[in-house]
């Protein structure tokens, strides 16, 4: 895939997760500072992960601040705009949320898997897909722990599982065809899980009515 769509996907995937961390922000009423802070490292702290993994130090991210400064103006802007319009309820809201939550996450997915096979061909399928997915939700794992909220990709539909399965697709794809195919095939394949998740409600067996001596880890 050309640098160019790379950048593309990248600014992308950094904007919609930045929505994402400065929405959660807002929602637990941080001043300006703590809805940037939640912003960048929603949008950034995927990838800091996966560098620390893969032994790319200094991460990407404190080598090139241009995708924290995005990060960081989208945030702003996201906390601007809703003190201007004061609206965040409703389902054009919720859906709105929905899609750019799923771009950002397929998008980052296959992004991770692709840094991966640019430090060393040779990895593993395993490695691939562990990166990959953390690049995509690390992010919103570190945001939720900053942000007092039991993780997202615990408990919600369907959302780690998108990952796992938008990254194994890519990274069968991209034996077959390249990184090219394998990158939008990855992506489609987050984002069409994450959308049908949403609106048939998939989600994972969990137990219900634990007694009151097992809640809470008692």
């Amino acid at each position: 895939m050309s640098g160019t769509i790379l950048m593309i996907l990248e600014i992308a995937g950094t904007a919609a997760f930045a929505v994402s961390g400065a929405m959660m922000g807002i929602r637990k009423q941080m001043d300006l500072l703590g809805v940037l802070i939640l912003g960048i490292i929603t949008a950034v702290g995927g990838g800091i992960l996966r560098d620390i993994i893969l032994g790319i130090t200094p991460p990407l991210a404190f080598r090139d601040p241009l995708y924290t400064g995005i990060a960081a103006f989208v945030a702003a802007a996201v906390f601007f705009a809703v003190k201007k319009q004061a609206s965040m309820k409703g389902p054009v809201y919720e859906t709105v949320m929905l899609i750019i939550d799923s771009v950002g996450l397929g998008v980052f997915t296959v992004i991770g898997i692709n840094t991966a096979m640019e430090n060393d061909r040779d990895y593993g399928a395993f490695l691939l897909v562990f990166v990959g997915v953390i690049t995509g939700v690390g992010g919103g794992l570190v945001r939720d722990m900053m942000a007092g909220e039991k993780p997202y990709i615990f408990v919600k539909h369907f959302y780690a599982c998108s990952s796992i399965i938008g990254a194994a697709v890519c990274v069968e794809v991209w034996k077959l065809f390249g990184s090219a195919p394998a990158m939008i095939a990855g992506t489609a394949a987050v984002i069409i899980l994450r959308v049908c998740a949403a609106a048939f409600r998939w989600s994972l067996p969990k137990i219900e009515n634990l007694p009151s001596d097992m809640k809470d880890g008692r």
